[in-house]
């Protein structure tokens, strides 16, 4: 019996040497990179560079937090956060409180953002506590939410009757300008995430002034700057509502332009500038931009010979968005003796890309006036673009 058992377990393995050798190599899979990363240089996740560092990482050394976690984990974020929340507490925003019956509190949620300076270096880590307005009803949380801003084209003018008279142009930035908006309706709001108070999660906080992302914050804060303005002696144009004027006791004027929270006053003495200044940072905590250089897009160089605005950044901006950093230079904004037609026979394109350009070439025109005839011809086809279209466009 045992010589058989022995015969029996060598005829097993024979067999199972010959199935493992017989087993066919699994195929592998052919993985070829995604087109559009052709141009691009690719690299593994541990990668490093020469100095041993990963380079992933330099990569995203200013990138902007995905959530609230992320960014506590980074001092420099954390630090903006803590800002905020002093900011807000410093206005006296809001106060902690149990939320009534039969109301519903609103969430809250961190906004995080890297603000870069004309040359492209990065001059503020900015976090923002944001509402979700998007949850209020019309009637019951918000009723009117229009506010007033100042048109670019009377931007351009006020620089102009400043440049002119040769005098100087200032720029201020109100900090926080929508938590000074006192709020006529009552708004309860969520605890911000990663700042609430231990022992009392349960509670929510009752809104005094707007927070950012409330659809009624934009108008109490043109409210508010738009009544202390008056009280400090300046009237309102009645034809721009955005532009308040001073008259002075020796016949000067001094003018402010009003966009949201950014300031820009010019006027005949400087010494009455600086007392306007002095009056709103009273009100306000703002920040001194000092002499006029960047403002809405648009950039400012003072010479000799007056002032020379453009918008440098803003087309290195769109040149990157849509693909045309390495596009040729031409010397008119259009092909001379070309005509555009609806060209229905032709391919469609993106509308919605033909549309951003279009949009982004209009807000163009403002420092450059020869392209305004082109950028209104190509307009017209926006509701239905062909490739001819985008072509003249580009």
């Amino acid at each position: 019996m045992i010589p058989e058992n022995h015969e029996h377990k060598d005829h097993e393995e024979t067999v199972n040497d010959q199935e493992e050798v017989t087993i066919p190599a699994r195929p592998q899979r052919n993985r070829q990179a995604p087109v559009r990363l052709t141009d691009c240089e690719i690299t593994s996740d541990d990668a490093v560079n020469d100095e041993g560092d990963l380079i992933h990482f330099a990569l995203l050394a200013d990138a902007e937090p995905i959530n609230y976690k992320e960014a506590l984990k980074n001092d420099v974020w954390r630090r903006a956060m803590v800002e905020e929340i002093q900011s807000i507490e410093k206005n006296q925003t809001w106060e902690l409180v149990n939320l009534p019956d039969k109301k519903r509190k609103i969430d809250v949620k961190w906004v995080f953002k890297v603000k870069l300076n004309p040359d492209g270096q990065v001059s503020k880590h900015k976090a923002r506590l944001v509402a979700r307005g998007f949850l209020q009803k019309q009637g019951i949380d918000y009723n009117e939410v229009f506010t007033l801003v100042a048109r670019i084209e009377t931007v351009r003018l006020v620089t102009v009757i400043a440049c002119k008279n040769e005098w100087s142009l200032y720029h201020l930035d109100v900090k926080s300008a929508f938590l000074n908006g006192p709020l006529e309706e009552v708004v309860f709001v969520s605890q911000p995430p990663g700042f609430e108070i231990a022992g009392k999660e349960d509670m929510v906080y009752k809104l005094h002034k707007a927070l950012y992302g409330l659809k009624q914050a934009p108008r109490a804060w043109n409210k508010k700057i738009d009544q202390v303005l008056i009280q400090i002696g300046f009237r309102k144009c009645s034809v721009e509502f955005g532009v308040y004027v001073q008259k002075l006791s020796d016949g000067g004027t001094v003018i402010i332009c009003l966009y949201v929270d950014d300031l820009l006053i010019t006027g005949s003495s400087t010494s009455e500038i600086e007392k306007v200044k002095e009056k709103l940072k009273l009100e306000f905590e703002m920040m001194d931009l000092g002499e006029l250089s960047f403002f809405l897009g648009m950039e400012f160089v003072k010479l000799k010979a007056g002032l020379v605005m453009y918008q440098h950044k803003y087309i290195g901006e769109l040149l990157d968005k849509f693909d045309m950093k390495n596009c040729n230079t031409v010397s008119n904004p259009s092909e001379t003796n070309s005509k555009l037609e609806e060209c229905i026979t032709e391919e469609k394109v993106d509308s919605t890309m033909f549309r951003q350009i279009v949009g982004s070439l209009r807000y163009l025109c403002n420092s450059r006036p020869d392209i305004c005839y082109s950028v209104s011809v190509i307009s017209k086809f926006m509701h239905d673009p062909r490739k001819p279209h985008l072509i003249a466009d580009k």
